[in-house]
């Protein structure tokens, strides 16, 4: 296995409040990682770290993006930090609500080429980004709704196109934010299967947070464990269920 992302002592402070607090973490290509924590753990806050959206007081982020190469990303802009092989998607629905899915992805590819600027503006005429956009439809199943306009797909398929428009970047890690949130058990189990399907067919390695404990331990060969910004647990699903610092941090407070 190869590691391609690492923190090293990584460390956020808002004021008094230490809301990740030294976490120092490896996250291998062939696993398929989940954070999971209790409210107020400081997962969203390591999340933004990761992807640049905050800098941290103390610590280092490395990535294995484009490159090949495992580099520091300490502190760069999240445009930056995507370009070298990092993408996010949100709890919350991301797209553009009046394009149709297909362009939706023909714009998000549009951001991974040199010729951005040039092709923003007739994106939706380029055959090459056109077809790289149908081979992602089709790895995340949504060749069926490629030209309904994301306003009126089901939020089920709403948060196939966020997974989408990640993959559309062409990243080597991508950070899902509870995937499954605001599903039934049939878009939840269905969500499930895409993920596994999606982290055995293509070379990109998925984290998840989610609050969702049985689906965590359904996908996850690793799970990170946060408590009021402290990793308390690291371990496979039966090493972080047995440990006794879990117990009481997060799964005894759900009872």
């Amino acid at each position: 296995m190869t590691t391609v992302l690492k923190t090293e002592a990584l460390r956020r402070e808002f004021g008094a409040l230490c809301a990740v607090d030294d976490v120092s973490v490896e996250i291998d290509s062939e696993e398929v990682t989940s954070i999971i924590g209790p409210n107020g753990a400081g997962k969203t806050t390591f999340y933004n770290l990761l992807s640049g959206r905050l800098d941290p007081t103390a610590g280092e982020v490395f990535l294995r993006g484009r490159s090949g190469d495992l580099e520091n990303v300490t502190g760069l802009p999240p445009h930056d930090i995507a370009r070298r092989g990092l993408s996010r998607a949100y709890q919350i629905n991301n797209n553009f609500e009046g394009l149709s899915v297909l362009d939706n992805l023909r714009v998000a590819r549009v951001s991974t080429t040199d010729r951005s600027t040039e092709l923003l503006s007739r994106y939706h005429d380029d055959a090459a980004l056109r077809e790289s956009a149908e081979d992602v439809l089709e790895l995340t199943g949504l060749t069926d709704v490629a030209e309904t306009e994301a306003a009126n797909l089901s939020h089920g398929d709403k948060r196939k196109v966020e997974i989408a428009l990640s993959l559309a970047t062409d990243p080597a890690v991508v950070l899902l934010d509870e995937p499954t949130a605001g599903m039934n058990p049939s878009e939840s189990e269905e969500m499930v299967e895409l993920i596994k399907e999606l982290d055995e067919t293509t070379d990109t390695t998925f984290v998840l947070t989610e609050h969702d404990i049985d689906m965590v331990l359904e996908i996850s060969d690793r799970i990170l464990v946060l408590h009021r910004g402290e990793l308390i647990a690291n371990g496979t699903p039966d090493e972080v269920m047995a440990n006794e610092d879990v117990t009481t941090a997060y799964l005894g407070e759900r009872q």
